[in-house]
């Protein structure tokens, strides 16, 4: 026997069934992401790129490393055509020495002391670039001493102008991201400090070489984001110092001849950020024994000498045209100073 269908009950069974195997699905909808509200723009991919990249005034990490090359050593670096840039730099540095003064006599030692030498010294430079082309800067610089010295035989501050240095950098080849820069510098250094060789033992310290010098080299750098490598190498040659009349013991110093010096330099530096930048650089010179005459006829010359610094630097940029640098030096051999510590910056007008 059969039963007749009735309408009001197969709509709402098809109702509760249907629900039924919706559910799944519309749970699923349910677990997306609310619609924007009205008037916002639509998240996207392109919106999450844009808030990860760099904000307008933040630059970019080459010109960070850039300006981090030219703290280092401003031979990394040239300018356009009829620019001019001013940069200012503090620097301080120590020399520490303990030595032991012996007199042997007959086999036996009739004097010992030790004798404590120490100099504290700030430099303020002031450096003047020019572009004299796009590829070739001239460069002018004045550095102001004072220096504090504490021996047995005298102590005392000299406080005057050091030796003045007129320069130039050369970029014969254009430079481009995918090959290394190379520029040639050169530069001469003019005696406008206090000499070495006319100071009277206990009136003062030098606050200069003495002598005229030049100085020429080959630079490269090559950026590769956010690394820099950069290297160097020098050749110095110094004029003598003549007509002479120093007191130098019991005799009388005449001429002078500083011995020729060769240095080399290398290192990197890494961006952390848009903003922040480290340096690790080392530099050594290796100079040739100074020749000296007497007045009683007598020549003697002086033993080699080698300097090496191992510095380690911070970049700080405070503003897209403004970054500071801040270094830290340590010297490595017995003719090189303890300690410096620097800070470098641009000044903008």
């Amino acid at each position: 026997m059969k039963f007749p269908t009735t309408p009001s009950l197969a709509l709402p069974l098809a109702l509760a069934l249907g629900a039924l195997t919706a559910a799944p699905a519309f749970a699923q909808l349910n677990t997306t992401p609310p619609a924007p509200a009205p008037g916002a723009a639509p998240a996207s991919a392109d919106a999450a790129r844009d808030a990860l990249a760099k904000k307008e005034g933040e630059g970019d990490q080459s010109a960070l490393l850039q300006q981090t090359l030219t703290a280092v050593d401003k031979q990394y670096s040239l300018i356009r055509r009829k620019q001019v840039a001013v940069t200012y730099d503090i620097t301080y540095s120590y020399v520490g020495e303990e030595r032991i003064v012996t007199d042997l006599a007959n086999g036996s030692a009739t004097l010992f002391n030790i004798e404590n030498t120490s100099s504290h010294s700030v430099t303020n430079t002031f450096s003047v670039d020019y572009g004299l082309l796009d590829n070739l800067t001239g460069n002018v610089t004045m550095p102001f001493i004072s220096r504090y010295s504490d021996n047995n035989l005298s102590n005392g501050a000299s406080n005057s102008l050091g030796d003045l240095a007129l320069g130039a950098r050369w970029q014969p080849f254009e430079a481009k991201r995918d090959r290394p820069g190379v520029t040639l510098t050169s530069n001469l250094r003019l005696p406008t400090g206090r000499s070495p060789f006319k100071i009277i033992a206990g009136s003062g310290e030098a606050t200069g070489s003495g002598v005229a010098a030049f100085t020429g080299g080959l630079s490269v750098n090559r950026i590769v984001d956010p690394v820099a490598l950069f290297g160097s190498l020098n050749f110095t040659a110094s004029a003598p110092a003549k007509n002479l009349w120093q007191v130098n013991g019991t005799r009388i110093l005449t001429r002078v001849q500083p011995g020729k010096t060769v240095g080399f330099g290398m290192g990197f530096a890494y961006a952390l950020s848009y903003g922040i930048s480290t340096t690790l650089s080392f530099q050594q010179a290796i100079s040739a024994g100074s020749k000296l005459r007497f007045a009683d006829g007598l020549e003697a010359k002086t033993h080699m000498q080698t300097s090496s610094l191992l510095n380690m630097g911070l970049g700080y940029r405070i503003s897209p045209k403004t970054t500071i640098n801040l270094t830290v030096g340590i010297g490595l051999t017995p003719d090189s100073p303890n300690m410096t510590v620097g800070m470098n910056m641009p000044l903008n007008f």
